[in-house]
C-alpha cells in the first residue's frame, strides 16, 4: 500500500478531527451508515480570511491563490494553493519558502483569545510540520462581534 506524503495525512487527521461523533451504543457507527458528501459551506467564490496568534499570522485566500502574512512580512507572501473539500471542512495545500504549507478549515465556533470576535471556522495550519490553530471567516460569512460581560 503507497504511503501518503506527511502533508496529505495532515490534512485527513484535521479534516476526520472535526467530524461528530457517533450516536448509539456498540455495532455499527451512525457516521459509517451514512452516504460520504462533500462539504459545501464555503462556495468556491468566496474569499477566505484567516488568523491566529502565538506567534501571529493571518491571511487570505481567494480562488487558488493564498497570502500568508506575519509580523515580519506584513505585505505577506502569495503562493498558489490546490483546495479539497472534505467530509466536514476544507483544505487548501501549497508550498511556502519550500516548505509544504497546509491550512485546513471546519465550521465551529472559534475565538482568537485576544478579541470579543466569534469566527465561524476553526483553522489548522502546518507548515513544513509545525503546526498552528486559527479561526476563519468568508466575504459571505463575517466574525460577529461580542458584548462584553
Amino acid at each position: 500500500m503507497p504511503k501518503l506524503p506527511a502533508s496529505a495525512a495532515f490534512l485527513c487527521l484535521a479534516l476526520a478531527a472535526c467530524r461528530p461523533g457517533a450516536e448509539g451504543g456498540t455495532g455499527g457507527s451512525a457516521i459509517a451508515d451514512r452516504p460520504a458528501s462533500v462539504f459545501a459551506g464555503i462556495a468556491p467564490d468566496e474569499t477566505i480570511r484567516f488568523l491566529g496568534t502565538e506567534p501571529f499570522w493571518s491571511g487570505e485566500i481567494a480562488g487558488t491563490r493564498l497570502t500568508y502574512a506575519t509580523p515580519e512580512k506584513q505585505a505577506g507572501e502569495t503562493i498558489a494553493v490546490r483546495r479539497f473539500a472534505g467530509n466536514n471542512g476544507l483544505s487548501f495545500s501549497g508550498v511556502l519558502r519550500g516548505a509544504a504549507f497546509d491550512l485546513a478549515i471546519t465550521p465551529g465556533a472559534c475565538s482568537d483569545g485576544m478579541s470579543d470576535r466569534r469566527f465561524p471556522y476553526i483553522v489548522t495550519l502546518s507548515i513544513g510540520g509545525d503546526q498552528r490553530s486559527g479561526c476563519a471567516w468568508t466575504s459571505r460569512q463575517p466574525f460577529t462581534e461580542t458584548s462584553p460581560p
